[in-house]
């Protein structure tokens, strides 16, 4: 029960007020008239004694059916958002006329929510077909670049343009993933150093046309997690340091003072003071990300429901045109190996 025994009594009682108050009056009502005609109390007396003797044990009856009813009625509020338990037994017509209007309000929201739920499961059927719809003609225009590349150099810019479209392609589809995510996770230890090195190699050309340097700390570290989704966090960080790095470098290495602490450091623009507490709220974007017309508010967002999912941490230091330092804990002991 949430409620304490003495605050049902309290309830109970201000349910019953009514009749306590009419016996109340009542046993008033025979003493004033006992008294009129000057008839002796003690019958009186004995009677009151009998009819609160009786009172009381009628109304420790009806103490236990209102308290089991309540609990009852406790219970299915708890159970209501799962299933349509029974309802108590009404006493008369208007609690049959109540319950009868809750199972319709009951009826009712399983239908939004099975309606909303067919309705969100469309939307991730036609966004998921979509996305690999749209994956056949980049891989066509990339096999395009790729033989014009044997015969004139492409433009730097087009490829690149056209690697950013493959990334928010991926981006969508691992985002209509995430709520599956539990079932797909194979938690194994990794080399931490060969997963960064993979990451960082799938962005080289922006490395490269941006002029940015990469400083990778050798590192021997294991680290339990999923490849695949460890991978799409070590990418978003990566590419959001890219994002907002015009100019120098980006370093990876190991807080030396925090145990299995991955550091990605970049010396790029810098994260607003008032943006950090937010910066992984869905769909937010922030000054940087306004000023830029690119962010989609997705990315942080969906690093950070990985890392919760994975038992990581992650945190965030920056400066205002100094740059960004990024920490990801990976010294998780709770995750349970498949």
């Amino acid at each position: 029960m949430e409620d304490s025994l003495g605050s049902v009594i309290v309830s109970y009682l201000k349910a019953r007020i009514r009749v306590i108050l009419a016996f109340v009056l009542f046993i008033f009502i025979f003493a004033i008239v006992y008294f009129l005609y000057q008839i002796n109390l003690e019958p009186l007396v004995y009677s009151i004694q009998l009819i609160g003797a009786l009172a009381f044990v009628l109304g420790v009856w009806d103490f236990s059916s209102y308290y089991k009813k309540l609990h009852r009625m406790i219970e299915f509020r708890k159970a209501i958002l799962v299933e349509m338990k029974p309802l108590p037994k009404p006493k008369d017509e208007i609690e049959e006329e109540y319950q009868k209007a809750i199972r319709v309000l009951v009826d009712s929201r399983f239908e939004l929510i099975v309606q909303a739920k067919n309705n969100q499961k469309e939307l991730n059927d036609y966004y998921t077909l979509w996305a690999h719809q749209i994956k056949t003609p980049i891989s066509a225009m990339d096999l395009l670049l790729q033989t014009q590349a044997e015969k004139a150099s492409p433009p730097a810019e087009l490829r690149q343009e056209l690697f950013k479209i493959k990334e928010y392609v991926e981006m969508v589809l691992q985002y209509l993933r995430l709520e599956s995510m539990s079932s797909d996770l194979i938690l194994k230890e990794y080399d931490l150093l060969a997963l960064i090195q993979g990451s960082v190699k799938k962005y080289s050309i922006i490395f490269i046309n941006k002029r940015i340097s990469l400083e990778l700390e050798e590192m021997d570290c294991t680290v339990l997690t999923d490849k695949k989704w460890l991978t799409l966090v070590l990418e978003q960080i990566i590419s959001n340091a890219l994002k907002y790095t015009p100019r120098g470098k980006i370093s990876i290495y190991m807080n030396k003072n925090k145990e299995k602490t991955l550091v990605i450091e970049d010396t790029g623009v810098g994260i607003h003071p008032e943006d950090i507490n937010r910066i992984f709220d869905r769909g937010f974007t922030g000054y940087n990300g306004r000023m830029d017309q690119k962010s989609t508010g997705i990315g942080l967002y969906l690093t950070k429901s990985v890392l919760d999912k994975l038992a990581h941490g992650i945190s965030v230091e920056s400066q205002l045109g100094v740059g960004t330092k990024i920490e990801i804990d990976l010294s998780r002991k709770n995750i349970e190996l498949f």
